[in-house]
């Protein structure tokens, strides 16, 4: 891993002219001189020093540190001592930095600079808008010549510094409510897993995995992830969507990797493919799943090694880009069954987030009327609301326990816009929820939903009587709801999922699968009897 040095060029502590000045103690060149700590890269930069200082100081540190690549920034300071000033250009100079933190250990050289731009740099690096260390040079005994000095990383305890860290708690905060679309959602494994997408998403350039079923919103997060990202300058390069599910045949190699021209029929110009369009910036695969084994193997490399052969071609091309897949699928059922590739889950699933359907969210529904109500606003080019009575009613319905939401947010979205679009006078009205609770109920299925069968009726379906007299009151109620989840899900692992999704973000490994077995066997029961 490489090591960047940023750092001022100090006007006085740096300077000097003659050959006198190779004698004493400069802290920019001295960096350059640790024994212990080779810098490869130093980013200089520069206010109110003369191009010829800059020059002798450049080549003072290539003649001691000829290893290290120097790149010098010209900052433009009217008043160095202005706090607010000198802020405001070092946060936008950290905002145009690409910065890179698993290739790259970032040291910010605390001795130079004014005492003004040294606190700024230690706010900014708090705040992980720059994700660097902090490095302390001092100088050595001056009677016996050493140039060189001393050099420490400062560890420091910043929960001692209770006040500054709420500053940026604001900031945090303000993230995270962009990853919620600005709503207030109550549910509380939710609002943890969206806290925990925020620190990775401005931590790490890993690829992340999104599951969940369909409409619970994996897209939407993915593009609020890539304009988080871009607004604190760790993407530079646009959001690109693809839905594998649409890709067949031999244009899924076209689209995805690019093809020379006349390679095909058809092919009259040459295509770049979409993980092109993707360099700099960050590709979203939906439904990853459905991608063919030779896409598959051909993405794999393109993430690892940032470089793949487009269609025809007899030279590769590179493309750089932050991966976030979605699928709904269980992936792991399918590497067992050879749909997918070991190798690629293994690369894709560092970072696994379980997106939970709105049914498991029910809390939710409420705060997210504004929202959907706000949708059809700047869609529809004027304002909708519920009158009182509507609006209670329409949330006694949503948010009872037998209203499915097969489709999640799709059909939230729907049916505020179905009503909306029907309200006259602006105002949704008892007559539109109604038509539009029979509507939905009608989608779903008027009867025969798990949770419109009572406990008794669910456990009689897999116990015989006398193992059914034998359960408590209180293992009658929790059996009953894991069969229902079980009878819900696609798969074993996906049940568990639903299930444990609070306690399972406290393990180091989460066998969903497992759990559900051992589960259900204490019951004499298991997965085929229980989901059939």
């Amino acid at each position: 891993m490489a090591t960047i040095l940023i750092g001022y060029l100090g006007s006085v502590r740096d300077a000097g002219f003659g050959p006198k000045r190779k004698s004493r103690w400069r802290p920019t060149v001295a960096a350059c001189m640790q024994p212990d700590l080779p810098i490869d890269r130093l980013e200089l930069l520069v206010t109110n020093c003369t191009p010829e200082q800059v020059a002798i100081v450049v080549a003072d540190i290539a003649e001691v540190s000829p290893q290290t690549e120097i790149h010098t920034h010209d900052l433009t300071l009217t008043n160095a001592w202005d706090f607010e000033e000198v802020f405001a250009v070092m946060y936008d100079w950290t905002r145009r930095y690409s910065f890179d933190t698993e290739k790259h250990r970032y040291l910010y050289h605390m001795t130079t600079g004014s005492h003004v731009s040294q606190i700024c740099g230690f706010l900014l690096a708090e705040a992980r808008h720059l994700p660097a260390q902090l490095l302390q040079t001092s100088p050595g005994d001056r009677k016996s010549g050493d140039v060189v000095g001393s050099a420490s990383i400062i560890d420091l305890d910043l929960s001692r510094y209770d006040q500054l860290a709420a500053r940026f708690e604001l900031e945090r905060q303000a993230d995270l409510d962009h990853l919620k679309s600005g709503i207030a959602t109550r549910n509380r494994a939710f609002n943890e897993l969206m806290a925990r997408i925020e620190r990775v998403a401005l931590n790490s350039q890993a690829p992340v995995l999104l599951t969940g079923p369909t409409g619970a919103g994996k897209s939407a997060l993915a593009r609020r992830i890539h304009a988080l990202k871009a607004r604190r300058a760790h993407l530079a390069g646009r959001f690109v969507e693809v839905n594998c599910a649409t890709l067949r045949g031999d244009t899924a190699m076209s689209t995805l990797f690019g093809h020379v021209k006349g390679v095909f029929t058809g092919a009259v110009t040459a295509r770049p493919g979409l993980l092109c369009a993707a360099d700099g910036g960050l590709l979203f695969l939906d439904e990853v799943g459905e991608l063919g084994v030779d896409e598959q193997a051909m993405l794999l490399r393109a993430i690892e090694e940032g470089r793949f052969m487009p269609v025809g071609a007899d030279t590769e091309v590179t493309s750089r880009f932050q991966l976030i897949c979605g699928t709904n699928r269980d992936l792991q059922a399918d590497v067992a069954t050879g749909r997918f590739r070991a190798d690629l889950l293994a690369r894709i699933d560092l970072w696994t987030f379980q997106l939970p359907g709105l049914a498991q969210r029910r809390e939710d529904i409420e705060p997210n009327l504004a929202y959907e109500l706000d949708l059809f606003a700047r869609t529809a080019g004027h304002r909708v609301s519920f009158n009182r009575e509507s609006r209670r009613a329409f949330l006694d319905f949503a948010t009872r326990a037998d209203s499915a939401w097969a489709g999640n947010f799709r059909d939230l979205n729907a049916a505020i816009t179905r009503m909306a679009t029907l309200a006259e006078g602006g105002r949704i009205t008892l007559a539109e929820v109604d038509d539009e609770i029979a509507r939905l109920r009608a989608a779903w299925g008027s009867a025969g939903t798990p949770r419109e069968q009572d406990d008794e009726t669910v456990l009689a379906s897999v116990l015989d009587a006398e193992a059914l007299a034998a359960l408590d009151r209180f293992d009658r109620v929790q059996l009953a709801d894991v069969i229902r989840v079980c009878r819900a899900s696609r798969s074993q692992s996906d049940a568990g999922r639903t299930l444990f999704a609070v306690s399972r973000e406290k393990r180091r490994t989460a066998n969903d699968a497992d759990r559900i077995r051992k589960y259900l066997a204490r019951y004499d029961l298991d997965w085929g009897s229980v989901a059939d």
